[in-house]
This record gives C-alpha cells, structure tokens and sequence, in this order.
C-alpha cells in the first residue's frame, strides 16, 4: 500500500554544472597471462586523469565483466569520490557498456577512452583549442597516427580539396608518432616519412591532424542524438565502425592535437616511463577556456554523405589520382608512395 505522494515526483533535474563527462569501459576479467599487469595499467590510467582534469569533469567508469579484485578497485574509487559514477554489468560489450555512461547524462562533450591510456598534462587545453578554432570539429583525438587522413574523413578532404588551409607539415611529436606504434607491437621498419610529415587542417594559425583514432578521443555529444543504443559484438565487427562514422555521418570533422597529448600503454607497464610525467602540473594555474558551440548539429542526408565518401574514395585508391593530391597537398615528391 502506498501512502503520500513521492516527494520527488515531477521534479525537473537541474542543469549540471559539469561540462566534459571521461568515460571509461573497463575489462580485466582475471589477473594472469595477458591480462597479469592490467589493473597496475589501470590505476596508472585513472591516476593520470585525475591528476589531469578541470573541475567540472565528471568521471564514467563502468565495469564490463570485470575481477572482483578489479571491482572492489573501482568501488574505492568511488566511495572516496574521486569518480562520479560506477557502472558494473556483466560482459555485455565494449560499445553497449559505453552506451550505458553516454545514458542518462547530458554533458555537451564526451571523452570515450581505453583503459590503458596515461593522460598527459594539457589535454584538455588542447582539445579544446581545436574544437574552438574548427566548428566542424565534431571528434577529437589526442593521439596521431599514420595515415589518419584516410579513414572516415571524406568529408573533410572533399571540403577542402582545393583549399590551401589543407596541407602537409612536419610531424612537431615523432616520439610521440613512435611510441604509439611501439605499444602497439609494430616493429620499427614502416617508411621513416610517415615520422617526419603529417596532414593538417589549419585556420587562423591553428592547426589540427586530419583524421583520429579512436583509443582516446573527445566527441560533442549531439553525435549520439540517433544512435541505436545496443550493439551485437563484445569487441570488433561494426563496434568502433560506429564510433568513427559518427562525425563524418553528421558531416562533422574527425581531428587530432598537433602534439602527442596522451600515450597508449598497453598491458605492460613500463613504470619508469610515466612516472614523472604529470608531477609539476598545476589546474589551479590553468585557465580553460571551454568551447563556444554555436553551430547546430545536424545528420547528413546519406546521399550527399556517400557522394563525398565515394569522390574521395575513388581518388585515394587510384595510385595516379592519389600522387596528384598528394602534390597538391605539398608532399615532397619521395614520401608520396609512403602516403
């Protein structure tokens, strides 16, 4: 039998006063084989983001089938507050446990990110820079990669094809290039061009890396408006498909900082390396200039989406068509077959 009315029936939330929500799909089902120094890999993650952040930025993490040992981890985390939200769910998935974070929350942009990623100083500063100087930026990397150009941002390129704020330049973090590489397993014998030049997008002496990976990176949140909230794969088949399309699909940019903002680590952790990294950072000396969205979001029709995919498609797999836009785009002639 109920008695009285609930006292928080039709109350309306409040604005939130955060502005950047991180969010973090953690799996670490057990401790040994590859999974043995994953959770040192995961406080160094954590610790590097909180030592990293402004304060109204709140904090998803959600445990995607993890460890008991693994969960009583984050469970600490969020009783001493330094988190806003723990999410646990049996394995459901990479991308329908990112889902469940995005759900329920209304902050303008989101941070989606592995959990083997150490957060540098200024990454946030940096991104949003180039969302503030680029309002078609619509994702965000903090990673550059090889060849980023070429995945999902037709658009862009089909934007800017004959304009001269398109162009190659010199890579300004070639450690940063080759660290990535390394954590990832790659042995050191791709083309030593793809260290030394790198495709930018620039506007008003600002630039960015055209294209982004997807192991860490920013999104404005109106580019989840349409999704279908469940996804079939645990990891792989069209999971992170998904999450690159986004921009493109809403004929948004997919961007990167100019320099190395974060490093991928892997499931080995090299303690030295990050050690040191982050300790003379200071927030409260910080001033962050949050970005001024002023330009409403809005789905591409799908033939003008697949007409420019399909132009900009038809030039990068042709060798004769993509050594001439290479050119155009200023890449000495001896790195174009790296390209």
């Amino acid at each position: 039998m109920r008695k009285g009315l609930n006292p928080n029936k039709d109350v309306r939330n409040e604005n939130s006063s955060f502005t950047h929500q991180i969010i973090l799909p953690v799996y670490i089902p057990y401790h040994k084989e590859y999974f043995q120094e994953s959770l040192d890999v995961l406080k160094s993650c954590i610790g590097s983001l909180l030592s990293t952040v402004h304060n109204k930025t709140y904090i998803s993490l959600v445990s995607n089938g993890s460890s008991r040992t693994t969960e009583d981890y984050l469970h600490q985390l969020y009783n001493e507050g330094v988190i806003h939200e723990l999410i646990l769910t049996n394995n459901i998935g990479k991308l329908n446990s990112i889902y469940k974070a995005i759900a329920g929350n209304n902050i303008p942009l989101i941070t989606i990110s592995d959990a083997d990623v150490f957060f540098l100083a200024g990454w946030q500063e940096e991104t949003y820079k180039v969302f503030n100087n680029f309002s078609k930026a619509g994702t965000v990397g903090l990673i550059p990669q090889f060849l980023s150009y070429q995945s999902y941002s037709q658009n862009l390129l089909f934007d800017n094809f004959f304009s001269n704020k398109l162009k190659f330049g010199l890579v300004k973090d070639p450690d940063g290039l080759r660290n990535f590489y390394e954590s990832l397993g790659w042995k050191n014998d791709y083309p030593e061009s793809r260290l030394k030049y790198i495709l930018y997008l620039k506007k008003n002496g600002v630039e960015s890396i055209v294209g982004s990976g997807h192991v860490v990176a920013t999104y404005r949140r109106e580019l989840f408006g349409n999704l279908n909230y469940f996804n079939p794969y645990k990891m792989g088949g069209d999971s992170e498909r998904i999450l690159d399309e986004l921009a493109g699909r809403y004929d948004m940019y997919r961007l990167t900082t100019p320099i190395n903002k974060a490093f991928h680590i892997g499931n080995k952790l090299p303690k030295e390396k990050f050690k040191k990294l982050n300790s003379d950072h200071n927030l409260v000396d910080i001033k962050i200039e949050f970005p001024r969205f002023t330009n409403e979001i809005k789905r591409t029709p799908k033939f003008l989406y697949s007409f420019k995919k399909n132009i900009i498609r038809t030039v990068l797999k042709s060798y004769k068509l993509r050594m001439l836009f290479l050119k155009q785009l200023g890449l000495p002639k001896p790195a174009r077959k790296s390209f």
